[in-house]
């Protein structure tokens, strides 16, 4: 019995399928089949009952697959206390929200990779219900996004709660909500669903709301007139200190922003542990600086 049969093994019981399972570890289907059947030889039992459409565990699969969790989990330990840093060089793939690009991702990558000087990072910007999807999919490691995410096999870490302020251009007068354009995030995130909702519940109908993929031209819009706009604090001050925008008080704001660094538990990796904990410590050395 190898460590690699039984790391394929449980990837085929985690994703009910040979082929998914060849996905998700970059190999062909025969040789996760070959790797299974080898597994079965040598126990002497059937670990899989197939079907068209996938397969499902036997009993005796089911008694193995606890072992095998148990020598994965003691596999990532090993590798975390008795791997130097710099022994580390496999792919992380990040996905994270705009909020995240323009608040701590510099800062970020430049201490996993301060860190981890030989790790490979890709990272894809998205809204938070693409990287929610992408990460359910196994298709990111590691997405930093408004969270949590409530799935039993996703790990979620609390970064600090991101305030918001109301933003127009400089040197126009205190606006109008009820008449003056309000630019907000992308059409599916819920800040934009709470300041439509919260719009039309304090002033009626006649209020307009643009979306907005990105916060830089959402501020953009903001500092030409066209709008007035609530963004992460943090964000506007590069442009209120520019003399392009500046903040105002309606009377109400939509409740702080709340990101986590969310991973997949199931099955460990230790190395998206440590990454979403930087993460997390970079955005709380950056609120307490």
């Amino acid at each position: 019995m190898t460590l690699e049969q039984l790391r394929t093994f449980l990837w085929v019981a985690r994703l009910g399928g040979i082929r998914r399972a060849a996905q998700e570890m970059n190999i062909s289907q025969p040789a996760v089949s070959a790797r299974i059947a080898s597994l079965e030889e040598m126990l002497g039992v059937s670990l899989f009952i197939r079907a068209q459409r996938g397969v499902s565990l036997t009993k005796q699969g089911v008694m193995l697959r606890d072992h095998a969790e148990k020598i994965a989990d003691i596999v990532e330990r090993i590798k975390a206390e008795i791997m130097p840093p710099e022994a580390v060089n496999q792919l992380l793939r990040i996905g994270v929200s705009e909020s995240i690009v323009q608040l701590w991702l510099s800062k970020i990558l430049a201490e996993l990779y301060g860190n981890y000087p030989n790790i490979k990072i890709e990272v894809s910007v998205d809204i938070t219900t693409n990287l929610r999807q992408q990460l359910l999919d196994r298709s990111l490691d590691l997405a930093i996004l408004m969270g949590p995410v409530s799935e039993y096999n996703i790990d979620n870490i609390d970064l600090p709660l991101v305030e918001l302020s109301w933003y127009c251009a400089a040197g126009n007068e205190v606006p109008d909500l009820s008449t003056t354009p309000v630019v907000s995030y992308n059409r599916n995130s819920r800040p934009y669903r709470e300041v439509r909702k919260a719009l039309l519940d304090r002033y009626g109908p006649t209020t307009q709301v643009f979306s907005s993929s990105s916060i830089s031209a959402g501020l953009e819009m903001v500092g030409s007139g066209i709008a007035v706009g609530m963004f992460p604090t943090l964000v506007g001050e590069e442009m209120v200190q520019r003399g392009k925008i500046v903040e105002f008080d309606p009377g109400w704001k939509l409740t702080p922003l709340q990101f986590t660094a969310s991973y997949i538990g199931d099955p460990r990796n230790e190395i998206c542990v440590q990454a979403a904990r930087i993460a997390v410590e970079v955005a709380r050395n950056h609120e307490a600086g």
